[in-house]
């Protein structure tokens, strides 16, 4: 017999560690009787979904436990951070299921962006990492923008069949789930939790009012973005919440820039051209000539160039990148940290921590 305590709303087990894993509940109510965890009080009394993290192999186990139901996806994905927010694997096991694309915050792209441009965009990576969506949605969650579509979309395409609701750790999905309930069903104590043979969470059923439901499931932790490799505090920085406003430096060869403390971009050679950076506005940006940039990092790390926000940074954990741009204009992609927009014949390094994705797509701008 196993002495862990459960949670009586979803079953997870209770712990009181980590806010952001399932079954989180404060020290001071372990003991009590009849304990529900922080995310099914939420869910209770304010009919707010909060997400819990779980890895990429359990949640592909999740979703293959689900294979042969029937139901179509919606899988949230942010438009900041396309590649580093995509579900590898999850055209294999959703098979013949149709597929939205819900691209969140689209609110923090610039204001005069061409949206049809950025759809094409959508549909091409899309289809290029093998997924050939029914339709391509630009929401946010955070600003109401599109949420209506959306619903519309799911209703022509689901045919009154279940809807699965996927999406990576930071993409806004709960965001997005709290709206859609606020707008399909606008009604209190409607929520509820199901566990399916196969599951390592319960997942949360929203009644669709016609027998079927709507699905929220775990948000998967995708180890290769920024976002996983600093503190609470830190994350706050880099983590976009408004329009971005971006920065645009013009380099000589022979500079550096320093996205706060986390990321050395060295420009080697291509001319005197501009480096158009989109990360969030909170972040610092110090650009210096490369021939000091060694010295400045070790000296200036937590404090001139933060986050990180100490000096106790592992420069063994870097990674250098050389990045050829090869094409008219290219974004130099840093997940989960932001991008910068750089015209053809430019050799760049850049220096990340090594298990955060660094690589060039086309430019979404």
């Amino acid at each position: 017999m196993s002495n862990e305590l459960r949670c009586i709303g979803c079953g997870a087990v209770l712990q009181s560690e980590d806010p952001n894993q399932a079954g989180y509940v404060p020290k001071s109510s372990l003991n009590k009787e009849d304990v529900i965890c922080k995310r099914c009080f939420r869910l209770k009394h304010y009919n707010e979904i909060q997400d819990v993290n779980m890895s990429s192999d359990d949640f592909l186990t999740m979703l293959n436990a689900l294979s042969d139901r029937e139901g179509i996806i919606v899988n949230v994905i942010d438009v900041f951070d396309f590649q580093g927010s995509w579900i590898s694997g999850l055209k294999r096991i959703v098979g013949q299921k149709k597929v939205i694309l819900a691209a969140n915050k689209i609110d923090l792209l610039p204001k005069l962006i061409n949206k049809n441009r950025v759809e094409n965009w959508i549909k091409h990576l899309a289809k290029e990492l093998g997924m050939k969506p029914e339709a391509v949605v630009l929401i946010s969650a955070e600003k109401n923008q599109g949420i209506d579509e959306l619903l519309e979309v799911i209703e022509t395409e689901r045919s009154g069949q279940d809807v699965y609701i996927v999406g990576t750790t930071n993409v806004g999905k709960s965001t997005l789930i709290n709206k859609l309930i606020e707008r399909s069903i606008g009604e209190k104590n409607v929520i509820t939790t199901s566990h399916f043979p196969g599951t390592t969470l319960d997942l949360i059923d929203i009644p669709l009012g016609d027998g079927t439901f709507m699905y929220d499931t775990p948000g998967i932790i995708q180890s290769h973005q920024m976002t996983h490799y600093v503190t609470e505090d830190e994350l706050k920085v880099i983590m976009p919440k408004e329009e971005i406003k971006p920065r645009n430096f013009q380099l000589n060869e022979g500079q550096t820039l320093f996205l706060g403390g986390l990321v050395r971009v060295d420009y080697i050679s291509g001319g005197r051209r501009s480096l158009n950076c989109f990360v969030s506005n909170r972040l610092n940006i110090h650009r210096t000539k490369t021939v000091n940039a060694e010295d400045l990092w070790h000296r200036q790390i937590g404090e001139l160039l933060t986050p990180p926000g100490n000096k106790e940074f592992d420069f063994s954990t870097l990674k250098r990148h050389t990045l050829s741009v090869k094409e008219q204009k290219q974004d130099i992609i840093i997940s989960g940290l932001g991008f910068i927009t750089v015209e053809e014949g430019a050799v760049i390094e850049v220096y990340a921590p090594k298990q955060v994705d660094v690589y060039l797509r086309p430019s979404i701008l």
